[in-house]
């Protein structure tokens, strides 16, 4: 098909969608995955050691326990994301249920991070 058949929308003249050519999205999409799930092992250790740093009350035990949870319910969310774009060359669009797990561990995290280093 040549660039003048192509038209708005991805459609060719006779009204057929044109192919999708997904090139490296996918994996640019994998890499950063891979680049989200090292930044929040890194927010969780770093949470980990500074609740545990100068003695561990029993708050800051719990909270820990929360960012490690949290932590390895991202990981798991974004692992089979991982091997869902590394299968396919086209792979289906992250379902709503694992996006908003996603989100909510990444913000949960951030907020437990938080509240241990203040």
């Amino acid at each position: 098909m040549s660039r003048e058949e192509a038209g708005a929308g991805g459609a060719n003249r006779r009204g057929a969608p044109a192919d999708r050519d997904p090139g490296l999205q996918p994996e640019r999409t994998r890499l950063a995955w891979r680049r989200t799930t090292l930044a929040g092992t890194v927010a969780a250790v770093l949470a980990v050691r500074a609740a545990l740093h100068g003695g561990a009350s029993p708050a800051a035990v719990v909270a820990c326990a929360v960012c490690c949870a949290l932590w390895v319910t991202f990981l798991l969310v974004a692992q089979r994301r991982i091997l869902t774009l590394a299968s396919t060359a086209r792979p289906a669009p992250l379902p709503a249920r694992q996006a908003t797990a996603a989100v909510l561990c990444a913000v949960a995290l951030a907020v437990c991070a938080a509240v241990l280093v203040v």
